[in-house]
């Protein structure tokens, strides 16, 4: 896998079990855009709520994903709709020593 530039959090503030997502058309979906590298499904403990934890390789990558799927997601379900953008380059040495299967030691 490519080195992540940038990650994502995002998670709606809905209550929908995880077993009642139809999750594969959404997974087709995702892998449209440019620039994820990865994808890690979220389901909150006793709340329900769903979301995800991204890999990007850019910025601008991971804004065109926010803006083009997960934005539109949250109006579709009438839920809000909370978005985290951290850099993984300015904290890379510190999950390599942590042994972060994003970042291979060098």
């Amino acid at each position: 896998m490519a080195i992540p530039h940038v990650y994502v959090y995002a998670e709606y503030q809905v209550s929908i079990p995880f077993d009642k997502i139809d999750w594969a058309p959404i997974n087709v979906e995702m892998k449209k855009f440019p620039g994820l590298l990865s994808k890690t499904w979220l389901s909150g403990v006793n709340t329900h709520s769903v979301g995800g934890f991204y890999a990007f390789d850019t910025q601008e990558n991971a804004q065109a994903y926010i803006d083009g799927l997960l934005t539109p997601f949250a109006r579709q379900v009438n839920g809000n709709l909370s978005v985290r953008l951290f850099d993984a380059d300015a904290t890379a040495q510190a999950s390599i020593a942590m042994a972060s299967p994003f970042f291979a030691p060098a």
